[in-house]
């Protein structure tokens, strides 16, 4: 067996998102969130990314009024809330090192607004985590992962008025001080680069409600007010649990030019240098120049506080994570070439690399590339907190399911991971995303699977909950107890 690159501690495990897992929507004193709106749309096509997350007021209006849960996919989620016991007992079996969750803001505050928060929420939280450490499981947790109250999108236009900060900001205190000795590794805002692609569940904004020339300006008003609450809720958790790491979060979407035309790859570095943004003020504590610039072509007005600047300077993220699914092709010829639309991002279409079920292009290269980057760029460790592929598992008629393809999958990613760290790469960890079947954040489908265990649900929502271990259970259990040295598929 070969040596390993992956270093003494190497935090391998899981990732999910309470939005996408938990159900129990209205439970215990839950308050309702913009994910609680997030609507299946079989009419679509899945790889329509604009088309399935597009959302009116009118939509909205339809939503709190209505308590379906067939349609609300996210209410129901895989049933987390009540079988997290089960679902922890699975994870400690492969061996889990760490599990990213989040916390839902509405359990705690269920508007956001109130005085006082929902002790039911809290003890829920207090009680996953005794239970994760109980495994040998350490919690790495998401503050804001797409589930901001809907009151605050109704009535305090999303992340675009101020006041927000202050409501998250207390959400964050009552945490850190709940939770002190559980919980050791935050991330503030998941993938805060996602506000133009769904602005909806990032930001809580709703584009109809909006001038059209002023929108784009709304948006970067309202991430310049996040940028301001992750650099606050870092100063927080450090003054409140010194031990404590937080961590930004972004998706890294790597562009290649087209060819080695310099005019495609200037657009390509453009198309970089835009994605870099999100972590560069995290990060750096102060925005590039190249935005200050874009702002003053387009007449964009952001409002700053008076100690904004000052703010974000002093209190930068400990760590950088990111999620990696695909890369994408450039091209100044973009509109007379093949296209492939993922529903992350879409672009010119890459000859060389194979395309999912749901048009990703699979491209295990570009995360060593993203790795070396990120490190070269910010000198700071990198945690991969999301990376994996989604799939129609179908169940063989033994009952098995037998997804060697995603085995495959990670073997090509993790010995990607391992080639960035023989270049200098300081890597935490690996948390693929889905660990368990679960609700598609982009989808609302269930259809849509990554996990290493299945769970018996349809896209309308029907059927028992069972969970069943997938052939790549086992192999991502051996890969973990060799601490990455054995990546084999022994089973064929």
């Amino acid at each position: 067996m070969p040596n390993t690159s992956f270093p003494k501690g190497f935090l391998w495990g899981g990732a999910t998102a309470a939005n996408q897992c938990e159900g129990a929507w209205n439970e215990n004193g839950k308050g309702i969130s913009v994910a609680d709106c997030s609507m299946y749309k079989s009419e679509i096509d899945p790889s329509d990314y604009k088309a399935q997350h597009s959302i009116t007021s009118q939509d909205i209006e339809e939503a709190m009024l209505s308590q379906d849960t067939s349609k609300y996919a996210k209410r129901h989620g895989i049933d987390f809330y009540h079988r997290y016991k089960e679902d922890l007992d699975l994870f400690q079996e492969m061996g889990f090192k760490i599990l990213r969750v989040s916390i839902q803001w509405t359990r705690i505050y269920p508007n956001g607004i109130e005085k006082e928060p929902n002790e039911s929420g809290l003890q829920y939280y207090e009680d996953l985590f005794q239970e994760m450490h109980k495994r040998d499981i350490e919690p790495l947790v998401t503050l804001h992962h797409y589930e901001m109250p809907l009151y605050l999108s109704n009535h305090y236009d999303g992340w675009y008025q101020r006041e927000v900060i202050e409501f998250f900001l207390k959400f964050c205190k009552t945490v850190y001080k709940r939770y002190k000795g559980l919980v050791k590794y935050w991330l503030t805002f998941n993938e805060i680069d996602s506000v133009f692609r769904h602005p909806f569940t990032t930001i809580g904004l709703v584009e109809d409600r909006y001038p059209k020339e002023k929108w784009e300006e709304i948006i970067y008003q309202a991430v310049h007010n996040q940028f301001v609450a992750s650099a606050l809720a870092t100063k927080y958790l450090h003054e409140i649990i010194p031990e404590a790491q937080m961590g930004c979060m972004i998706t890294r979407t790597l562009t290649y030019p087209e060819n080695c035309h310099p005019q495609n790859a200037l657009i390509a570095l453009k198309e970089n240098r835009k994605n870099f943004y999100y972590s560069d003020v995290q990060v750096r504590g102060e925005y590039p120049s190249h935005i200050k610039r874009e702002w003053e072509r387009k007449n964009i007005k952001i409002i700053f506080g008076k100690e904004d600047e000052n703010i974000l300077k002093e209190y930068p993220v400990d760590f950088v994570s990111f999620s990696y699914y695909m890369s994408r092709v450039s091209s100044m010829d973009e509109a007379n070439k093949e296209q492939v639309s993922g529903n992350l991002t879409s672009g010119v279409k890459n000859p060389y690399l194979e395309t999912t079920q749901w048009n990703w292009q699979v491209d295990p290269t570009g995360l060593c590339i993203s790795l070396i980057e990120l490190y070269d760029r910010y000198g700071k460790p990198l945690f991969i907190v999301e990376n994996g592929l989604g799939s129609r598992d179908m169940m063989e008629s033994d009952g098995s399911i037998q997804d060697d393809y995603r085995i495959q999958y990670y073997q090509e990613h993790i010995k990607a991971i391992e080639a960035a760290i023989e270049e200098g790469v300081e890597v935490m960890g690996y948390t693929p995303w889905g660990c368990i079947d679960m609700i598609s954040m982009s989808t609302c489908q269930m259809s849509k699977r990554y996990g290493f265990i299945y769970v018996d649900l349809d896209d309308n929502g029907n059927g028992s909950y069972e969970r069943k271990k997938k052939k790549s259970f086992n192999w991502y259990k051996q890969v973990i107890a060799s601490n990455g040295k054995d990546l084999e598929n022994h089973e064929g």
